[in-house]
Parts: structure tokens; C-alpha cells; sequence
């Protein structure tokens, strides 16, 4: 019987360990088994995550070099777990610092996150299971089953949201301009339909650019839900976390339920850490719940499939074209790109206090999952420093950097007293739900929303101000020279205009 033990946290980085020595226990040998084999296998398979897989004990390099990168999380702070994964099997998982400040909860391998955006290559892979069973094709219209969608005259199919280049504004970023960012409210897929209903255009022709949307995620998880006829959680329960063992992975459908091992989420303020929980139910673009361990069970599912088969998982990692043929690095919820010269299939998330980062390395069978519940963690950088030390000879030598020349810098824009004069006045969108009102303040000028926000503008170009939480504002002149709307342009919403009254 395989060994196991559990040592506690320790005094100088509050890191938890749990090794295991002995069996090692892989999928494709598990089918092979005797029937007493089988019933090993099954318990194994069905328990909490520290009794499901047999892992070695990694080398003591390799360890000591794991600990270092998280070294700064400790018993005063919360932190992050880590595992890895070496030929479909886990070598390595640990955690470090606290799942509960408060309470005095240390961080294990067992310990439940909140994924962010890794979340979304599972529900692509929703979508694409039901695209193989014929239910629904990936380059349908989205209008075919979210009629909430407007009609904007142009093609916008699913296969658009999956691959982020369907133009859709992304909702919390409308939310956040209407003084409702992520957090402020409980948002749920209602408030989702009803913020898409009324934005009357897109940030571009579907197919033509690529901005990260999470609209199309959420979009995409009602869709599942609607042709399935299940929820999207219990869909991809069945379908998905079941299939392949991940009995501590669920989604936050309702931030209420209680889930056991799940660690609080915190940011640090100036006065030390503080929670910040994603009080939402929104999910698919993100709130996947679960463990570094059962993230690598999903990652090996790429290598020897048992959700989906061969043509599923080569879909589903295969990256997407604009409609001029260019390609882009993004497939089905994955990023498909390169580090270091060596082939990287990886997806980072971050919500609330939550961050995680899951790669693979696939050439290698290398698989990496980091997930933490600190809101200043680096879980990307984290996991390539642990990737470095067991993709070793992989790794081609680093070369000496070239360094580029400067983009010359845009003139500065000092707006005359004839320009202060201009701006002034009542601006609404019925898109976000709310007004914006430019005042003179002195020689500057502010925006005031209600009920009591004001942002300073910090001019950067004719017309154009940087807003602090708000973005480019820039405003739009008539024939005349008179302002008549002003535009607010952040990362993910381009061009959201606001008519002047």
C-alpha cells in the first residue's frame, strides 16, 4: 500500500508538504488491472485529491528550487499550491502560506482555488463536446441560441466568442463605466444578457481583431445550457470533471455554497491583507473551483483522452484565423505559443484575490498548475520558474537581447482655455446604463458619476484624456467644432459613445 504522510506547516514559509513514495499509478495501467487491481485503482481515483495519485518524491534540487520560488508566502500571509506533472504522472505538489488568515488555515494540495480564466478551456470544451454530438456546429450564429444577442448585420457565430475575435464588448467593463465593476454586485447570467442586449454595436467586425471578451464565455455557458438541457454545471460535471476523476472541481454557480477546503481570496492593502471574494455567479468565462491535482488530470486528458478523442483535444488547442487568413495564438480557451523555444499550451486566470496559471509542455509532457489566493502572487511567473527546473536540457541557452529603439513619444496636448471651454456638459449611454458629467475644476477637468464618483482627466492628445478607472476618453466634434458625444475606450469595450445633452 502506498505510503503517505503529512507534515505540518513549517515555521519559516508555512508551506505544507504532502509526499507519497511507492506505486505509481497511471490511467492507461489502471485499465489493465486485475479486478482486485481495479478496486485499488477506483478508491484511488475517487478520494480526495492527496489519496488519488501516487507521486514521487521530487529530487531534492528540484524541490529546494520549487521552494524558493514561493518562498515569500508564509504563515503570516496567504499563498499558493503548486504541482506538476512529468509523462502523465504527478511528481510534485505542495502548498504555502494560509487558506484562511483568520482562522489559522493553512494552504494544501487539497486546498480548493478559484481558477480565474483557466476555467474557460472547459467551457469550450463543453461547447465542443455538444459540436460532436451534432447538437449545435461552432459556426452557427450565436443569435441561434441567445437571441438576446442584437442583430448587428454581420456574421457572429460561437466559434467567434471561443477564440475572442467576435467584437462583443466585454460585460464588466461596461458594468465597471456604469460605476458596477466585478465585485461591487452579485452579477449573474441575467445581468450578462441584459448588458448585451443593449450595447448597439461591437468593438469591430466579428473575425477581423482579437480582444479578450469575457462575454462570449458567459454567452457560450448559457448556450451549453440551453441546447444540453442541463445546467451548465451539472453538464459539465457529467461530461467533464466526472469522466476524468475531478471530484474536487465544481463551479461557482452560486457564491453562497458552502465548499469545503476552499481558501479565501485576499489583496493587500496598505494595512495589510484583506479578503476580496468574487461575490458572483456569473461563470464560464471563469469560477471554476478546484485543485492543482485535478488540473493535471485535466492537462493529461490532452495527451490520452478519455473526455472527448483524439480529433476533440487537437480542436480544442488548435489556434484560430482571422477572416483575412492571418493567424493568432489563441485556440479554444488555450493560448497556444512558445517559451523559451519550446512549445507552450497555458491559460492564466484571475479573479477577485484569486490568480492561477496551468501550462503544458507538450513536447516534454511537462504539465505545471499553480493556483493561489493572493491578489499581489504571480502564478505565470511562478509556474515558468518550476517549469525550468524539470524541462532542464529541453531548454535551449538564453541569448544576449538586442535592444530595440523607442517609439518617439505623441506631442503633448495642453488644451487652451477656448478647448476647457468646450468639454463641459451632460453626457448618457443607455448602453451603460448611466451619465457622465464634465466640469472645470480650476484650470482641469473632472468627470463626475453618480452617486459620488470623480475622476481627474490628464490630457494626452487633441480631444483625448486619460481617466483613471474609466480609460481614453476622447471627444467627438460635429461639423461645426462643437463637442456633440464623448467616447470612453478601454482594453476590452472600443468606442463606447455617450451623447451629449
Amino acid at each position: 500500500m502506498t505510503s503517505r504522510r503529512i507534515l505540518p506547516p513549517c515555521e519559516k514559509t508555512g508551506a505544507v508538504r504532502v509526499e507519497a513514495a511507492g506505486l505509481r499509478v497511471r490511467s492507461r495501467i489502471m485499465k489493465r488491472r486485475t479486478m482486485a487491481g481495479a478496486g485499488l485503482a477506483a478508491l484511488l481515483l475517487f478520494a480526495p485529491y492527496v489519496f488519488t495519485q501516487t507521486m514521487t518524491r521530487a529530487p531534492a534540487d528540484r524541490s529546494a528550487t520549487v521552494n524558493a520560488v514561493f518562498s515569500r508566502w508564509s504563515a503570516a500571509t496567504p499563498g499558493c499550491a503548486v504541482g506538476v506533472g512529468v509523462n502523465g504522472t504527478p511528481v510534485l505538489e505542495r502548498a504555502y502560506g494560509m487558506a484562511d488568515l483568520e482562522h489559522d488555515v493553512p494552504n494544501t494540495p487539497q486546498t480548493i482555488f478559484e481558477a480565474g480564466s483557466v476555467s474557460k478551456q472547459f467551457t469550450a470544451a463543453a461547447v465542443l463536446l455538444l459540436a460532436r454530438e451534432g447538437k449545435l456546429s461552432i459556426d452557427d450564429p450565436v443569435r441561434t441560441y441567445v437571441p438576446e444577442v442584437p442583430d448587428y448585420g454581420v456574421p457572429l457565430t460561437i466559434r467567434h466568442m471561443l477564440t475572442h475575435t467576435s467584437g462583443l464588448r466585454d460585460w464588466g467593463e461596461v458594468a465597471a463605466v456604469a460605476g458596477w465593476p466585478r465585485g461591487t454586485r452579485a452579477h449573474t447570467h441575467a445581468h450578462v444578457l441584459d448588458i448585451v442586449s443593449r450595447q448597439k454595436a461591437l468593438n469591430f467586425t466579428p473575425g477581423t481583431h482579437w480582444s479578450y471578451s469575457n462575454t462570449g464565455y458567459n454567452l457560450a455557458a448559457v448556450i451549453v445550457s440551453r441546447v444540453s438541457g442541463q445546467s451548465f454545471a451539472d453538464f459539465s460535471r457529467d461530461r467533464i470533471f466526472a469522466p476524468l476523476g475531478m471530484t474536487q472541481t465544481s463551479w461557482r454557480d452560486d457564491y453562497t455554497r458552502i465548499v469545503k477546503r476552499r481558501a479565501i481570496a485576499y489583496d493587500q492593502g496598505t494595512d495589510g491583507y484583506h479578503e476580496e471574494m468574487p461575490f458572483e455567479n456569473v461563470h464560464g468565462n471563469g469560477g471554476l473551483l478546484t485543485t492543482v491535482g485535478d488540473l493535471l488530470r485535466w492537462n493529461e486528458n490532452f495527451v490520452t483522452p478519455t473526455v472527448g478523442d483524439a480529433a476533440f483535444v487537437r480542436e480544442e488547442q488548435t489556434p484560430g484565423h482571422f477572416t483575412d487568413g492571418r493567424a493568432h495564438d489563441y485556440a479554444f480557451g488555450l493560448y497556444v505559443r512558445t517559451y523559451r523555444g519550446v512549445d507552450e499550451v497555458s491559460h492564466s486566470g484571475s479573479t477577485a484575490g484569486y490568480r492561477a496559471f496551468l501550462v503544458r509542455y507538450p513536447d516534454q509532457h511537462v504539465s505545471v498548475a499553480v493556483l493561489c489566493n493572493a491578489g499581489n502572487a504571480n502564478p505565470t511567473q511562478y509556474a515558468h520558474a518550476v517549469a525550468d527546473a524539470y524541462l532542464g536540457d529541453a531548454l535551449p541557452r538564453a541569448q544576449p537581447s538586442e535592444s530595440g529603439s523607442r517609439a518617439t513619444p505623441a506631442p503633448p496636448f495642453h488644451p487652451s482655455a477656448v478647448d476647457l471651454a468646450s468639454y463641459p456638459g451632460r453626457y448618457t449611454s443607455d448602453e451603460a446604463e448611466t451619465v457622465l458629467t464634465v466640469v472645470a475644476d480650476g484650470s482641469d477637468l473632472v468627470i463626475e458619476r453618480r452617486p459620488d464618483s470623480t475622476f481627474r482627466m490628464r490630457p494626452t492628445a487633441q480631444d483625448t484624456f486619460a481617466v483613471p478607472t474609466l480609460g481614453t476618453v476622447t471627444f467627438h466634434r460635429n461639423p461645426d467644432g462643437k463637442v456633440a458625444d464623448l467616447s470612453v475606450g478601454l482594453d476590452r469595450v472600443w468606442d463606447l459613445r455617450f451623447q451629449r445633452q
